[in-house]
């Protein structure tokens, strides 16, 4: 995947991930990228450990992934920042 993919994925991806997870989190357009980004490379690591592939590409089965991992990296912030 090319660096605009990587960027566009990462912003789908955050957004879903705090719609899923709303409170206070880091906010702002370039951390939501970032966390997108970060939770597609943990949800590809994961992903790819368990058995349930990798993130290849812009498809449902990477979002999907990407999104898990995401999940994962918030679910860690609000741990951590207690």
């Amino acid at each position: 995947m090319g660096i605009l993919t990587w960027i566009l994925m990462g912003l789908v991806v955050g957004l879903v991930a705090k719609l899923i997870m709303p409170g206070k989190d880091p906010g702002g357009l370039v951390i939501t990228i970032l966390i997108g980004i970060a939770g597609a490379f943990v949800g590809g690591f994961i992903g790819s450990r368990a058995g349930l592939g990798t993130i290849t590409g812009f498809n449902i089965g990477s979002l999907l992934l990407a999104v898990g991992g995401a999940i994962i990296l918030l679910i860690l912030y609000r741990v951590l920042k207690r």
